[in-house]
């Protein structure tokens, strides 16, 4: 068993999850995250539509950082584990943003027989402009 399989068994409340820092966005990683997603809004992929409603340039989906916010959790704990999971989107990730997730657990409750973790979660751009907010409830050991 390795130190990442063992890390969330001994959580207390103010734990941070280890920072999962991600590349910054490229074009190829919207067009692939579209094919993958289903998600072919041009707003993403097609500068002539993101620059005719306002914008300077395209933006990630925010499935996107959603999905890497998966990554922290499931980096973490086990799947199974994953009790329940929200978020809220709060700003755009602009193509070459860099964004960070991040983690921390504010509480430790028992529910329905299990020790459950509440993880506040957000994802944040190196210019500590927060995009993706919100929690997790992660089942422990």
């Amino acid at each position: 068993m390795s130190s990442t399989d063992t890390a969330w068994t001994t959580v207390d409340v103010g734990s941070e999850l280890p920072p999962l820092e991600l590349p910054p966005i490229s074009r190829t990683t919207l067009a692939l995250f579209a094919g993958a997603s289903g998600d072919h809004n041009p707003i993403h992929i097609d500068l002539d539509v993101a620059k005719s409603a306002g914008l300077p340039d395209v933006f990630a989906h925010g499935m996107l950082s959603m999905a890497y916010l998966g990554r922290l959790l499931t980096g973490w704990a086990p799947q199974q584990r994953l009790r329940s999971w929200s978020v809220r989107f709060a700003a755009i990730t602009p193509v070459h943003g860099q964004p960070t997730c991040r983690g921390r657990v504010t509480a430790i409750d028992e529910v329905d027989g299990e020790r459950i973790a509440t993880v506040e979660l957000g994802v944040t751009l190196a210019d500590g402009t927060l995009t993706l907010a919100g929690d997790a409830r992660i089942a422990l050991a």
